[in-house]
């Protein structure tokens, strides 16, 4: 056997386990990195999402999950913003000041949302967790009073809530419907489940 024989043999297996190193190292990396995007299981627990709202038009509502909670986006017309004022007296809490769920500052208003267009809220009923039915038409309906100005009726035991998902009085469910932390990003991209800016 020759030395170049010899060299030839450790040159292509040189080659071979470098290869294999390579290959390896690149195995090994692409997982490792994949790991700095945040699971499925991490985007339930709480990361935030982020919603075109551009299409919604008013008298619309869009649905998403954040937190494995169904989450309201309801592009309210004038009529329905301006009937809020009509509803106070018939709320139990008008001015969401029980504490059932932490109410962001900007959601302390009648319409409990930042922009009197739009409401953001969880879309699960705070007696046993039901999901209440869109009811937007105002007027009389089977289950609603005479006097309705739209809003949400909860089938399983007919609790009701207004277009600012404020809950009527001597209903069930206790308290009104959540609102999750959000933010605009621009006029039409809306962040849920985070409120601030980094």
């Amino acid at each position: 056997m020759s030395d170049q024989q010899v060299d030839q043999g450790k040159r292509t297996w040189l080659i071979a386990t470098g290869v294999t190193g390579a290959v390896g190292g690149v195995a090994t990396a692409v997982p490792f990195v994949s790991t700095f995007a945040p699971s499925e299981r991490a985007k339930a627990a709480g990361a935030p999402v982020e919603v075109d709202i551009g299409a919604i038009k008013p008298g619309e509502k869009l649905t998403v999950e954040w937190r494995g909670k169904p989450v309201w986006i309801v592009r309210r017309t004038p009529e329905q913003i301006e009937a809020l004022k009509k509803n106070d007296i018939q709320l139990a809490d008008p001015n969401s000041e029980r504490k059932a769920y932490p109410i962001p500052d900007y959601a302390k208003n009648e319409g409990r949302s930042i922009k009197p267009e739009y409401l953001v809220v969880v879309g699960i009923c705070s007696h046993l967790g039901c999901s209440p039915s869109d009811k937007f038409a105002a007027g009389p309906q089977p289950s609603l009073p005479d006097d309705w100005n739209g809003g949400f009726l909860c089938p399983c035991h007919g609790s009701t809530f207004d277009m600012a998902g404020r809950v009527f009085k001597n209903k069930p469910a206790p308290d009104n419907l959540e609102v999750p932390p959000h933010m605009y990003l621009t006029d039409s991209r809306l962040l849920i489940g985070e409120d601030k800016k980094a």
